[in-house]
């Protein structure tokens, strides 16, 4: 981040009217100039480049919902800031109260610099459409009187500058992850067939619960994955943990309140609610891209002398609490617990590159997602599956879906669906393979891009195995 001259600033902005200049001549249409008002000689970082991003993302969609045609745009960014000069053909006026309504935005708003030029070269100001100058960035006081009498210094400028861009981005990214969230547990919970699991086509090995009990409690959970993004965001690392516990213990109650007593998604809130705390400790503001490797082993960091000193004291346990507990005493399973402290190993090393695998292979998302399932439960020592059917049970079941997949790299849903009623014969459930698997699909949609379609709805309207 290189500090400019304030002739190196006055050299650009002529160029920028020269540009101008440039496209009224050749399209004889009104011409915004969008720059960032930033104030001080450093004029461009990867934040302000983020969010002059933001703010040209902003303006073209609200152009195009407007119906307002783009016809050119001639784009700079170089130490002296960012620039977007574009032809617009739209009536100068409707275009100018566009540019008002983006800049009157939440926190990024009052740092985005919208002019609109009619096509004879007269600048459309504000008070031509009876709107007020904008106020003092600081202090809010309207007009240009701070500016004018240097009331703030360049420092309390660029602070209050950071501010807005920082809180502009996470709200926009806690937001986006909340509902990948969401959908990623809605997406597995309609994924068809899963053997001994709830699906579009049965209530598997399960008695109580259907798809609209998982409905109900993806609904009641999303506040939770804020609070953990939250949590991991403002705590110190050692206490990350123990106040993501505290929080989990509360969604459950709100999990339960909304199933009727149900446990739908208890593993989901112990594994998704620890990635989350990762992702709010991992977060920044100018570079928003998580990576699998970099989140899962943030999830070991947050969690694994706790979790061992948890192993430890339940091997002791006379008189276990949970089933997870009684499966450690009893046989040394780690469970999700073992999961977590290895930094989830079943996610990154089994469930992403096998759902990415069958995507490349040309497997529709529903499909791909069955598969995946299917290799972690050939995999996974799944302590649900322990529970159900016992040790032995459990790795029978495990050993059969093996030798399927051995014979069958990618499984017609046909015999998918016949493996779904052997499971259900034995009642049989992978619940944590399932909890697996909604983990999996987040983090690839999260570190590798959106679904190609919106909405867990949309992304399994083919190949459902019905």
């Amino acid at each position: 981040m290189r500090e400019v001259t304030l002739q190196e600033v006055l050299l650009a902005r002529e160029a920028r009217a020269r540009t101008q200049r440039l496209l009224q001549a050749q399209y004889a249409l009104p011409v915004l100039s969008f720059t960032m008002n930033i104030a001080g000689p450093v004029k461009n970082s990867p934040l302000i480049r983020r969010s002059f991003g933001e703010g040209k993302r902003l303006l073209e969609d609200a152009l195009k919902a407007q119906g307002m045609q783009i016809v050119q745009t001639l784009e700079r960014q170089d130490d002296t800031g960012n620039e977007a000069v574009m032809a617009v053909r739209a009536d100068p006026y409707a275009l100018k109260n566009v540019c008002v309504e983006i800049e009157a935005a939440p926190h990024l708003g009052r740092l985005l610099d919208m002019d609109v030029i009619d096509a004879e070269g007269r600048q459309v100001s504000r008070q031509a459409l009876g709107i007020p100058q904008r106020g003092c960035l600081v202090c809010g006081a309207p007009g240009r009187a701070c500016a004018s009498r240097r009331l703030h210094t360049v420092n309390q400028l660029q602070s209050i500058a950071t501010q807005r861009m920082e809180a502009y981005f996470w709200h926009r990214d806690a937001a986006g992850v909340v509902d990948l969230v969401s959908q990623s547990l809605l997406e597995e919970v309609l994924t068809t067939p899963k053997p001994g699991l709830v699906d579009r086509r049965n209530t598997g090995s399960h008695r109580d619960m259907d798809v609209s009990t998982f409905r109900r409690s993806i609904d009641a959970l999303s506040p939770y994955w804020l609070r953990c993004l939250e949590i991991g965001r403002e705590a110190e690392g050692g206490q990350i943990f123990c106040r993501l516990r505290v929080a989990g213990l509360e969604a459950e109650r709100k999990m339960l309140d909304a199933t009727h007593g149900v446990n739908t998604h208890k593993g989901a809130i112990f594994l998704l609610g620890i990635v989350c705390g990762a992702l709010g400790k991992l977060w920044r503001a100018d570079a928003p891209q998580w990576n699998v490797e970099g989140v899962l082993t943030e999830c070991s960091h947050l969690t694994a002398d706790q979790l061992s000193l948890e192993l430890e004291t339940m091997q002791t346990v006379k008189e276990a609490a949970t089933n997870g507990q009684r499966l450690y005493a009893q046989y040394g399973l780690a469970g999700a617990r073992g999961e977590m402290r290895a930094g989830l190993p079943s996610v990154g090393m089994i469930g992403i590159p096998a759902f990415r695998r069958a995507l490349a292979a040309g497997h529709s998302r529903n499909d791909a997602a069955v598969i995946t399932l299917l290799y972690l439960m050939a995999q996974v020592e799944d302590t649900n599956m322990v529970a159900r059917g016992g040790l032995e049970g459990a790795r029978y079941a495990r050993e059969h879906v093996r030798r399927i997949l051995e014979a069958e790299p990618w499984p017609d849903m046909q015999h998918v669906q016949d493996l779904d009623d052997w499971f259900i014969e034995r009642n049989l459930s992978p619940g944590g393979c399932a909890d697996l698997l909604a983990a999996t699909m987040f983090l690839n949609e999260l570190c590798f891009g959106a679904p190609s379609e919106t909405g867990a709805e949309a992304s399994l309207k083919t190949g459902d195995g019905q």
